[in-house]
């Protein structure tokens, strides 16, 4: 069974940091690049950052940039998404998919996982 699962997701205080985890199962990691989106509340689902499937480029929007940081264990089945200086408007769910291309700026996914929530508030 095709699965991937978020994990990770709390409340913290604007300025702190978390680290997301997305396991996979069911299909093998080293094909697939691995991208995080975000939904904030009353917005659409965004992707803020992605992974080859090597690891070997990484791809984030301009909102996220220099603070997240993406990463990935294939051996471990497993991608991180390190998130620091975080701010009120990370508030969200969080999801992990394995998509076609890494490019945030345009999505072509075949897996989703069923997303992990982060708050930000003080």
């Amino acid at each position: 069974q095709t699965r991937l699962v978020e994990s990770g997701g709390g409340l913290v205080q604007p300025g702190g940091s978390l680290t997301l985890s997305c396991s996979v199962t069911g299909f093998s990691l080293d094909y697939y690049p691995i991208a995080w989106f975000r939904q904030a509340p009353g917005k659409e689902r965004e992707e803020i950052s992605c992974i080859s499937s090597r690891g070997g480029a990484t791809n984030y929007a301009e909102s996220v940039k220099d603070r997240f940081t993406i990463s990935r264990d294939n051996a471990k089945k497993t991608v991180y998404l390190q998130m620091n200086d975080l701010e009120f408007e990370d508030t969200g769910v969080y999801y992990c998919a394995a998509e076609r291309l890494c490019s945030v700026a345009a999505s072509m996914i075949d897996y989703w996982g069923q997303g992990t929530r982060v708050t930000v508030s003080s």
